[in-house]
C-alpha cells in the first residue's frame, strides 16, 4: 500500500526508510515563524467549550428525529425494524464521539508535579492514540500525536498529554486546529521552556470519497519556546517521534 505524504505547508514527498532521513524529510516541512502564527490565530478563534451555546442546543428528541430525516434523505425506511433504535443509537455514540465539548483542557492540566529532582530535559509522549472528525465533512480522522515539552521546574502527570489530545480529538477539527491547540493548552497551563506537538493521521473525508486516496497521510507540527529556537531540541524531537524502532 502507498502512503503519501502531506504536510500543512501543502508539500508532498515520500520519506526514505532510515529514521534519520524519515525526520529530515519532516523537518523540512516544518511550518516556518509566519504559519506558526497563523495556527496561534486559529486557537484564538476556536471555541473552548459550548457552554456559551447551551441555550441553543436542540433537544435529545429534536436530534433523533434529525437523524430520522437523514435515514430518509439517504432512502432507507425509519420504520423498519433493523432503524427503530438507529436515531437513539446515534445520538447517544454522538455524546460521546463529540464529549470533547463539554470538557476543558485547562480542568485536566490544573495539577502540576515540582519535585523533579533538577530534571530540565525533553518529556516526551509518542504515539498517542486519537480519532476525531473533520469539520467539512464529520468523517473520521485516525491518527497519532507526539508530544514533547521541556520542564521549567514543573511536570505534568504524562496521562494527562493523552487527555488532551483525547478533549481536542472528540470535536469536529481541522488537522492544523487540534496540533495548534493542543500546543498552546499545555504552554498555556505549565509554562515550559518548549513545547512540540506532531500529530499523523488519515482523514476518513479522502479515504472514503472525493479522491478516495486509501493511506494518504497527513502530518501537521508545532513548535513553541526551544523547540522553536534551538535546532538541536527540534531535531531530537523529530528523531525520537518519527522512529518507529
Amino acid at each position: 500500500m502507498s502512503v503519501t505524504k502531506i504536510s500543512i505547508a501543502g508539500r508532498a514527498g515520500h520519506p526514505a526508510k532510515n529514521p534519520d532521513h524519515h525526520s529530515q524529510w519532516i523537518a523540512a516541512r516544518i511550518p516556518t515563524a509566519p504559519e506558526r502564527n497563523d495556527m496561534e490565530s486559529v486557537v484564538k478563534k476556536f471555541p473552548e467549550a459550548a457552554d456559551e451555546r447551551a441555550d441553543d442546543r436542540p433537544s435529545r428528541a429534536e436530534a433523533e428525529a434529525a437523524v430520522k430525516t437523514l435515514l430518509r434523505w439517504i432512502g432507507e425506511d425509519p420504520s423498519r425494524e433493523g432503524l427503530l433504535e438507529t436515531p437513539a443509537r446515534v445520538v447517544k455514540a454522538y455524546e460521546e464521539l463529540f464529549g470533547g465539548y463539554q470538557l476543558e483542557a485547562g480542568d485536566v492540566l490544573g495539577r502540576t508535579f515540582q519535585d523533579v529532582s533538577g530534571y530540565d530535559d525533553m518529556v516526551l509522549v509518542r504515539d498517542i492514540d486519537f480519532h476525531s472528525h473533520c469539520e467539512h465533512h464529520m468523517a473520521p480522522i485516525i491518527g497519532k500525536a507526539h508530544v514533547a515539552y521541556v520542564p521549567d521546574g514543573r511536570v505534568l502527570g504524562l496521562s494527562k498529554i493523552a487527555r488532551v489530545v483525547d478533549i481536542y480529538g472528540r470535536r469536529l477539527q481541522t488537522q492544523e486546529s487540534m496540533t495548534a491547540q493542543i500546543a498552546s493548552a499545555i504552554a498555556g497551563m505549565l509554562v515550559p521552556k518548549g513545547i512540540a506537538v506532531m500529530i499523523e493521521a488519515e482523514h476518513m473525508c479522502m479515504s472514503m470519497r472525493g479522491i478516495r486516496s486509501k493511506g494518504s497521510m497527513t502530518i501537521t507540527s508545532a513548535f513553541q519556546g526551544v523547540f522553536a529556537e534551538d535546532g538541536e531540541f527540534k531535531s531530537r524531537f523529530l528523531a525520537q517521534a518519527s522512529s518507529r524502532s
